[in-house]
């Protein structure tokens, strides 16, 4: 007998929404990831090594305007180059019209890496004779610096601005360009500076090949220092050549100088990057003042005093400009010249023996008289 009884239907088991969801999320995400993935091997296609994947990150937390700038703090300071802090201080100075702080950047890299290339090419020079370099390798790779700026890119002091030291007195007008003081003017067309802006481009191009340089101050004057753990020395940098030295001549040239400038101004101690910028905001200062813009100039002496408030110079040179900005000439000359008697002590049987310093070391006068290394 057939069987009235129906096979059971086999049962249709839905597919939970949810699992279709969580799909969707998945793929979603796969491809979300793979998206971000092809844009970092874009991005470090097109770039040319690591270093340059941290230029980039760097730059775009790095100051654009000198506003931007002074607001940082001492620490963020910590991590601008100097190169660039200089530059921001030329902003709307004369002879900074056309400044582009980018191409200037731009510029220095290339410079560096030319200067890494002719270093590590001339390099077996310093290992058979490391007696010729004084037995430092970080001597040597200065002059390398120093050769290379010179021979290949034509940097010279502005011969226009060359005297010995006590010639001039205030008519010189020396701060009145902006190229002759910061680092545009050695970038630009011209190669010519001073030396305000000499001793940080070598710096700046230093700081970039990983070298531990410091910028120094004596009295008006600018000065470099290899510092670290293997060796310690200072460094002339305004002229063909780059002479070494240790403080106690930098005491005495281009100005003798006492124990008390030394405590009172930071004197022929290492700058931390927000006393350079000091330096660099009163160098602006200066050629805002001989440029009549003394508003600019009491503001520009007021940041670098805020930098570094306990500098003499920088107190002395707030006082002379907010003097002239009231109008009190007067006041200001007699400021100044107090200024220069308390620079010119008479000797007391300190270190200041009141004798005259020893000559320039070269600022172009003396280049015959140097032995630089040159190029092979």
């Amino acid at each position: 007998m057939g069987s009235n009884r129906r096979r059971p239907r086999a049962r249709k088991t839905a597919v939970p929404q949810t699992s279709k969801r969580s799909r969707f999320v998945f793929r979603s995400a796969v491809l979300t990831v793979l998206f971000f993935l092809l844009i970092v091997v874009y991005r470090t296609a097109h770039l040319k090594n690591p270093s340059e994947i941290k230029q980039a990150a760097a730059a775009q937390s790095s100051p654009r305007l000198l506003e931007d700038l002074l607001a940082l703090s001492p620490a963020e300071l910590d991590r601008v180059d100097i190169a660039l802090m200089n530059l921001l201080c030329a902003e709307g100075l004369p002879g900074a019209e056309q400044l582009n702080v980018d191409e200037c950047l731009a510029t220095l890299d290339q410079w560096a890496r030319h200067v890494k290339s002719e270093t590590e090419r001339n390099f077996h020079q310093f290992r058979e004779n490391p007696a010729n370099f004084e037995n430092s390798e970080g001597y040597f790779r200065m002059l390398m610096i120093a050769v290379v700026v010179y021979e290949d890119f034509g940097v010279r002091y502005n011969p226009q601005l060359i005297s010995t030291p006590g010639e001039g007195g205030g008519d010189t007008r020396f701060f009145a360009d902006s190229r002759d003081i910061l680092i545009h003017g050695l970038l630009g067309p011209q190669h010519r500076g001073t030396c305000s802006s000499m001793p940080v481009l070598y710096l700046a191009l230093g700081r970039r090949l990983g070298y531990p340089l410091k910028l120094v101050t004596t009295r008006e004057h600018l000065f470099l220092r290899w510092e670290d753990a293997a060796d310690r020395f200072d460094l002339e940098a305004t002229g063909k050549g780059m002479n070494r030295y240790t403080d106690e001549h930098f005491r005495q040239w281009p100005f003798p100088i006492t124990d008390a400038e030394i405590n009172e101004n930071g004197y022929l101690k290492s700058l931390t990057p927000a006393q350079e910028l000091s330096v660099f905001l009163s160098i602006r200062g200066a050629c805002l003042m001989e440029n009549r813009r003394l508003p600019e100039a009491v503001a520009s002496f007021d940041a670098s005093y805020r930098l570094a408030p306990e500098w003499k110079d920088n107190q002395v040179l707030l006082a002379v400009a907010r003097q002239r900005l009231s109008g009190g000439v007067q006041s200001a000359a007699k400021i100044t010249q107090q200024r220069a008697n308390d620079l010119n002590p008479q000797p007391q049987g300190g270190n200041n023996t009141g004798q005259s310093g020893p000559p320039d070391p070269n600022p172009l006068k003396q280049l015959q008289n140097q032995n630089p290394m040159t190029p092979p």
